[in-house]
């Protein structure tokens, strides 16, 4: 019984771990440790990956009295826990408790025992490379690489998706309202104005035009401070009453007032009077023509001030980079070219009721663009004021 020596084994944690846990608290995501270790062995290493911070609470399993005592712990208060000397029921009955209070539950494992956990949680994460085949199948996604922080990139990869989807129906409904507006303004007035848009020309805008810029799109980057966002509510719909009111009432609203006022421009500037007449034949027919090609380009031009709004739901456009997105820039010069062709082309212009367009009315409707995004970045600004404006009296 003579003592030789000690010998120490420590397996620390990856060194990713750290950040991955700190880029999850500025996200509004609590992490809870369920293990089967002791609880000081599980508190050391939870803490030394920033678990717990400012306050960290070990529990074992044992002194789990029930339901009562999970509710308390798991959604009562803020503190992070960690389940020492867990079984896998334990692992079960926190994902039970969780999702029973509304909360959305990712759940790791890669044993037989937590393929039940993984299976109830809503997103259940099994390690690819360590995990058992029993827990791949019960899971909702397979970590191939078995990194805590790919969980963390994969968060973030998702609201990036999530908003990218939202830009695109922005985007989309933004065109409802100068295409709708001309079709009214034609009925309310009773044929005294007459139609400054045409059903082909409405067309081309919706399949030719806007396709390439929508499906762009999808492609942006993810907007500066993502990751610093509260996860959104549970229940909250991808399209909200605060997408359409931009949609409809800023995008919409200036592009119908842009597009309607380069239909009117040109028709008065040739003399046209309510009630004139503008069919084949009479004098005003070309300026008729001319200012329904002015409606199409005016919405055309239009689309291009909106996608570059769309690209951001609250940071500025300068923060992620005009030129950040060449295939957004490759879909806006095919829709230039497309809608030049549709305008100058003369067998396009047969076909789709347009005429040559003077440089007054280009320079005119060259600026639509700029005003369209301009209105939306300063209502972006002035939300960003708002949120950074301290409370009276706090």
């Amino acid at each position: 019984m003579t003592l030789l020596g000690l010998v120490g084994l420590y397996d620390p944690p990856r060194s990713e771990v750290a950040e991955a846990v700190r880029r999850c608290h500025e996200a509004g995501i609590r992490v809870h440790v369920v293990t089967g270790d002791n609880g000081a062995t599980a508190e050391a290493v939870a803490r030394e990956v920033g678990i717990g911070v400012p306050r960290l609470h070990v529990v074992a399993a044992s002194e789990v009295l029930g339901d009562d005592e999970l509710d308390r712990l798991l959604v009562e208060g803020d503190d992070e826990i960690v389940f020492a000397r867990s079984s896998p029921e334990t692992k079960l009955k926190v994902a039970d408790t969780l999702r029973a209070h509304g909360r959305i539950v990712a759940m790791t494992g890669d044993g037989v025992n937590d393929a039940p956990a993984l299976h109830r949680a809503h997103i259940g994460v099994a390690m690819g490379r360590s995990g058992t085949d029993v827990a791949r199948e019960a899971a909702a996604m397979v970590l191939t690489d078995d990194d805590f922080a790919t969980i963390v990139t994969a968060v973030e990869a998702g609201r990036r998706v999530y908003d990218n989807v939202r830009k695109f129906i922005v985007y989309i409904f933004a065109h409802a309202t100068p295409e709708i507006v001309p079709f009214l303004v034609f009925a309310l007035s009773a044929g005294t104005v007459p139609l400054p848009l045409t059903v082909l020309q409405i067309l081309a805008i919706d399949l030719g035009t806007e396709t390439l810029p929508a499906l762009a799109l999808g492609r942006e980057r993810s907007e500066p401070g993502i990751m610093q966002r509260p996860p959104r509510p549970r229940h909250q719909g991808v399209i909200s009453r605060d997408m359409l009111v931009r949609s409809w009432g800023y995008l919409g609203l200036t592009s119908a007032v842009l597009v309607m006022a380069g239909y009117f421009y040109v028709l008065w500037r040739a003399g046209w009077q309510p009630g004139d007449p503008t069919g084949t034949g009479s004098p005003l027919h070309h300026a008729y023509v001319t200012a329904t090609t002015a409606t199409f380009a005016g919405i055309v031009t239009c689309q291009i001030g909106t996608a570059f709004a769309a690209r951001t739901d609250h940071a500025a456009l300068r923060d992620i980079g005009v030129f950040s997105n060449p295939l957004l820039l490759a879909g806006i010069a095919f829709e230039l070219v497309f809608t030049a062709a549709l305008v100058y082309a003369p067998p396009l212009q047969h076909l789709f009721g347009t005429a040559a367009l003077p440089l007054d009315v280009v320079l005119l409707v060259a600026t639509f663009p700029v005003l369209v995004w301009g209105t939306d970045e300063l209502r972006r600004a002035r939300r960003r004021r708002q949120r950074t404006s301290p409370v009276p009296g706090s």
